[in-house]
């Protein structure tokens, strides 16, 4: 399989990857109950960081029609769940601790009127350090939500500098603090490794840091240079030069061996946990549950179709008001779902099942999967165990390029897909 296919796969799937990213769950059976989420994009960010390329707007001055839109829009589309029990509900942006208290209230509000939303439905904000003051958290007390998802980054001052963030490596360690002091014990911070410059000693740093604030969930992102991103932009000028791949590789065995070493399960390619507090909601998109994505760029998932609506917060707005949503709708054929059954299962410590292959996708499929995976099992990147393939540990690193190995072609060339 070439790399312009699976690259293809993947920006018609980036979206969906995109918005990844409790009350306790044992690891037992967070993959296996039935349940549905929802997912509310919050776009408004005060600047925009170096790298990010994930949609986001900085004028403040439309959070008002925002609002209102999104509580319309649950409105029309309350249905698309069936009247399944949410017990998942993440606010991911952009910024989403930029709205208050009472913007809060009004989003909640309208939640709880149109859907039916379990007792320990898990509820994640996203937030930024320097939004978390004493008088913000104190005021989230008043709401629902049960988990934080924290963005740092990094605990170093220069890196965050580098990376155009708003907050400082104090703010970061006070936010925890400031999160515990109120009763987020469910908390997650994100971390990112591979910046320009960055040694083992750094990054070490920084893990240390993590473990010794006892973080019960950490997630880990290699720096990428998107196209059109600044960063992408200092790379082509010559500004800034990506480190090698060795170095890449040296950082993320320690991050894997550091945390494995300090209790946490690897569960996801980019996310550890301390037991019973994996991410449920981030865990129903990587095995399949329905989810309904509300605000602009957010996409839905019913098992049959994805849905995604315009990234444009104007445009989103306006067809919000004229109640025609700007939305977008792929129908998945047999084909998309074998593919994105081996794009998402294999990112996980669950791996990917060859009975649910044969079962679900066809005998033709099931031969064609253990062909291809017999030399990435041969060469060690992937590993076999009983009726399931799973990651190496070195094969984790490489996991776009095993996957690409692993897809359907035929899908694409025969059914022009």
């Amino acid at each position: 399989m070439t790399t312009s296919i699976f690259n293809s796969d993947c920006r018609r799937f980036n979206g969906f990857l995109s918005s990844l990213r409790g009350t306790k769950q044992s690891p037992g059976n967070y993959y296996d109950r039935d349940m549905a989420g929802l997912y509310i994009h919050v776009p408004f960010c005060v600047k925009r960081c170096v790298y990010c390329d994930f949609f986001s707007h900085t004028q403040m001055r439309y959070k008002e029609s925002y609002l209102s839109a999104v509580v319309e829009e649950m409105a029309m589309r309350r249905d698309y769940l069936a009247g399944e029990t949410l017990e998942t509900v993440y606010f991911g942006g952009g910024t989403p601790s930029t709205l208050t208290a009472a913007e809060w209230e009004q989003i909640f509000e309208a939640i709880y009127r149109l859907f039916p939303v379990g007792e320990t439905a898990e509820i994640t904000l996203e937030a930024n350090p320097d939004d978390m003051t004493p008088a913000y958290v104190s005021s989230l007390r008043r709401l629902p939500f049960n988990r934080i998802s924290m963005g740092v980054q990094s605990f170093r001052d220069e890196d965050l500098r580098f990376l155009c963030r708003r907050h400082t490596a104090r703010q970061a360690t006070e936010a925890v603090g400031l999160c515990r002091e109120n009763g987020y014990g469910n908390l997650s911070i994100d971390l990112m490794y591979g910046l320009p410059g960055q040694t083992a000693a750094l990054w070490e740093q920084n893990l240390e840091e993590a473990l010794r604030l006892d973080i019960v969930h950490l997630s880990a992102y290699h720096l990428t240079y998107e196209e059109g991103t600044r960063l992408y932009r200092m790379k082509e000028a010559g500004h800034v030069r990506p480190v090698d791949e060795e170095l890449s590789l040296s950082l993320f065995t320690m991050l894997t061996t550091r945390l494995k070493d300090a209790g946490y399960l690897h569960y996801e390619i980019s996310s550890f946990a301390r037991p019973g507090f994996l991410s449920r909601h981030n865990s129903a998109y990587w095995t399949g549950k329905k989810y309904l994505g509300i605000g602009p760029s957010a996409h839905s998932y019913d098992t049959g179709s994805r849905q995604w609506n315009v990234s444009s917060l104007q445009h989103y707005i306006k067809g919000i008001q004229k109640k025609v949503p700007c939305i977008e709708t792929e129908l998945l054929n047999i084909h998309n779902k074998y593919n994105e059954y081996i794009l998402t299962r294999l990112r996980t410590c669950r791996g990917i099942s060859l009975s649910y292959i044969l079962t679900n996708f066809g005998e033709e499929k099931y031969n064609y999967c253990i062909m291809q995976a017999k030399r990435l099992v041969d060469t060690g990147f992937l590993r076999q165990e009983g009726d399931k393939l799973l990651l190496s540990g070195k094969g984790i690193f490489v996991s776009d390029g095993l996957m690409c190995d692993l897809l359907w072609v035929d899908s694409y060339t025969k059914h022009g897909v």
